[in-house]
């Protein structure tokens, strides 16, 4: 079974670090070690979204995620997280962790009376 994450960041409000930022994520540009450590943690799928300096990171994972990855692919994300930290400001609400972790609120499938054709019952 696989379960949706959802994670919120915030970015330092420069234009110049913000598009460093994206250009260090544009396809191809995360180190491939990055991303066999984020396939090997059980993750299936992620996005990162942004509206100004506000990041929003949905993720696919695994119902055992996290896993434990690799030392030598944890090494090379420690050395990536350490290299985007200064595009990077953590949210208050997330304590010690980068990516603070966010709560579902709202589920249109969960609602009485909703249908996919947008019909009430």
């Amino acid at each position: 079974m696989t379960h949706r994450r959802c994670f919120a960041l915030d970015l330092v409000a420069d234009a110049d670090l913000v598009a460093a930022y994206e250009a260090a994520h544009a396809p191809g540009a995360v180190w491939p070690q990055v991303i066999a450590g984020i396939r090997a943690s059980g993750v299936l799928d992620m996005e990162i979204w942004r509206t100004a300096d506000r990041l929003f990171m949905i993720a696919e994972v695994e119902a055992d995620y996290p896993r434990p990855i690799a030392p030598e692919l944890a090494a090379v994300d420690a050395h990536w997280q350490a290299a985007m930290d200064r595009f990077q400001r953590r949210l208050s609400s997330a304590g010690d962790e980068k990516w603070a972790p966010m709560t579902r609120i709202f589920a249109l499938a969960e609602q009485v009376g909703a249908s996919p054709e947008g019909n009430t019952k």
